[in-house]
């Protein structure tokens, strides 16, 4: 049988431990993934005790009221807090998720938070996301048209525009492709959920004129058809979308079109 074992300078080891300070009622303990590239050791896993009393109950709250208050040098990504931006993405309690939108008190015990997975870190919780990014571009998710531009704006009916209902939503934060085990293996080669989904928005866009471009794209034994369906990307996903569908329908496309 073959044994495998992480490189020595890779294995996470225990950090810091910063207990609350003074009578705290509701305290919640928080294990954060922690790793300067300008230091010359191992990655660890610092422990946090939060007093929930005096935090919001979010935790991207509690990451805030970390830096803030107890260990300025933690680093991570935010910016709208709502939902939208994407932005603080991270694996909370195993689950790739949104910071800003996970309740503690969805949590029990201690929380463990760590950055996305299978993606090179930046620093601490900050994933570099350049591949991800460039596999997007690549795609060229814009509207591609050859007829002339009209006066005001190129219209759509209602129909058509509900057709693009759970696809123009997505955030592009990654939860979907770093919990995808065929992205994993084949991140290079195959585009991931995240991506996927975006081609598809652009190909059920009816005023869209390069349909048939972006199927030829797509048609490639890794491009997409490295998804296996696992639905990993479906679960994860914090706004409720369904890459997997997508992707089947990409495939049903390039089917119905032989």
């Amino acid at each position: 049988m073959v044994e495998l074992s992480l490189p020595k300078n890779s294995k996470v080891q225990e950090g810091a431990f910063f207990p609350v300070k003074g009578v705290a009622r509701n305290v919640r303990r928080f294990r954060v993934y922690r790793w300067n590239p300008e230091e010359n050791r191992n990655p660890r896993t610092d422990v946090y005790e939060v007093d929930m009393e005096n935090c919001g109950p979010m935790l991207l709250d509690v990451l805030i009221k970390i830096k803030n208050e107890i260990d300025s040098t933690l680093t991570f990504r935010r910016s709208c807090r709502e939902g939208v931006c994407g932005s603080c993405a991270m694996n909370i309690d195993g689950t790739n998720t949104l910071a800003c939108t996970k309740f503690v008190s969805d949590v029990k015990g201690e929380v463990k938070i760590f950055p996305l997975p299978h993606t090179p870190v930046i620093k601490d919780l900050v994933p570099d996301l350049s591949q991800l990014y460039a596999q997007y571009a690549s795609l060229k998710p814009w509207l591609q048209t050859e007829t002339p531009a009209p006066d005001r704006e190129r219209v759509q009916s209602q129909d058509d525009r509900k057709e693009l209902d759970g696809l123009y939503e997505c955030i592009l934060c990654f939860s979907c492709s770093t919990s995808c085990p065929s992205y994993w293996w084949n991140g290079d080669k195959y585009l991931g959920p995240a991506a996927l989904l975006q081609a598809h928005r652009w190909i059920k866009d009816s005023r869209d004129e390069a349909t048939g471009e972006r199927l030829d794209e797509l048609e490639d034994p890794f491009r997409l058809y490295r998804c296996h369906t696992i639905m990993n990307c479906t679960n994860a996903c914090p706004k409720g979308l369904n890459p997997a569908k997508a992707i089947g329908e990409i495939k049903k496309a390039l089917s119905d079109r032989q």
